[in-house]
């Protein structure tokens, strides 16, 4: 009697790991489809963007150049995304496209549009407050809270390669080796502790930099759970692996002629091309 009441609890126990396992699947088929469909949202968002905006002056067809290569690495991470995190990472890429929109927007003095989502890690990094320009391994690198032909690279904010980069314009993209090579180079500290020391808005110092984070950032804040997803290995304020950020952006022709930009000497990083013509379309 004994022995059919085990068979009894062992079938009973089978039963309700397979119901448990057939609701966990279908719960995360249901999540994975309700952030793909978030996602592609975005993208749609910013693609309309994208095509419809033109660049007239070189901040702007930076910026716009920045939000074609990130709407075109959305898609490529929505269409590998396997899990409800690889999708919401898609988002992110998408999310940081707008804001190069927004940017772009900006230094051609238009209205900016809605207000977009903070990205992973942007409050933490913090932003540039006042006008300042350094010497850098030999040349000037100059950073700004507002656009010019001095500072026509836009940044919205967030981690590269792990560490904070504030949100503002640049003489270069000096972030970019970092997005590369996924690691910052010895002198990476040295220049953000001369570009952003005792500025005010950027809230750490050169140690919260070399650690990641600064006061007030807890570890993972913006580590975030990826789910395996190497979608290339694309983090906030990253760009994905297999999108050379200095690459063509799609093909698109700008309005003005943004393909061949120079970043102000980082030697290879074309500015790519771009086509549009019209406005921000209506909220977010």
């Amino acid at each position: 009697m004994l022995w059919l009441v085990i068979i009894v609890l062992i079938v009973a126990i089978a039963a309700v790991t397979l119901v448990l396992s057939r609701q966990n699947k279908q719960r995360t088929a249901t999540q994975l489809a309700d952030a793909l469909a978030d996602a592609r949202q975005v993208n749609e968002r910013l693609g309309g963007q994208v095509y419809n905006l033109s660049g007239s002056n070189d901040a702007a067809k930076q910026a716009l150049v920045d939000a074609s290569e990130r709407h075109l690495a959305a898609g490529s991470q929505l269409d590998q995304a396997r899990t409800p995190a690889q999708a919401r990472l898609a988002k992110q890429t998408a999310l940081e496209g707008l804001y190069y929109i927004r940017a772009a927007r900006e230094a051609m003095g238009m209205d900016p549009g809605p207000a977009v989502p903070a990205l992973d890690g942007q409050d933490a990094a913090g932003k540039v407050t006042e006008d300042r320009v350094v010497e850098h391994d030999g040349r000037e690198i100059a950073a700004s809270p507002n656009p010019s032909p001095a500072t026509p690279n836009y940044y919205p904010g967030g981690r590269v390669a792990g560490r904070p980069v504030p949100a503002g314009w640049y003489s270069e993209p000096w972030w970019k080796p970092a997005l590369v090579a996924g690691a910052w180079g010895l002198g990476s500290a040295l220049l953000f502790s001369s570009l952003f020391s005792g500025m005010s808005g950027v809230g750490y110092d050169v140690q919260g930099f070399e650690s990641g984070y600064g006061d007030g950032y807890q570890d993972g804040l913006a580590a975030g759970d990826n789910g395996g997803f190497d979608g290339g290995g694309y983090e906030s304020g990253a760009e994905p692996a297999g999108y050379d950020p200095g690459s063509d952006a799609g093909g698109y022709q700008s309005g003005g002629d943004a393909g061949g930009f120079d970043d102000g000497g980082l030697d290879g990083f074309d500015g790519g091309g771009f086509d549009g013509g019209g406005g921000f379309d209506g909220g977010f």
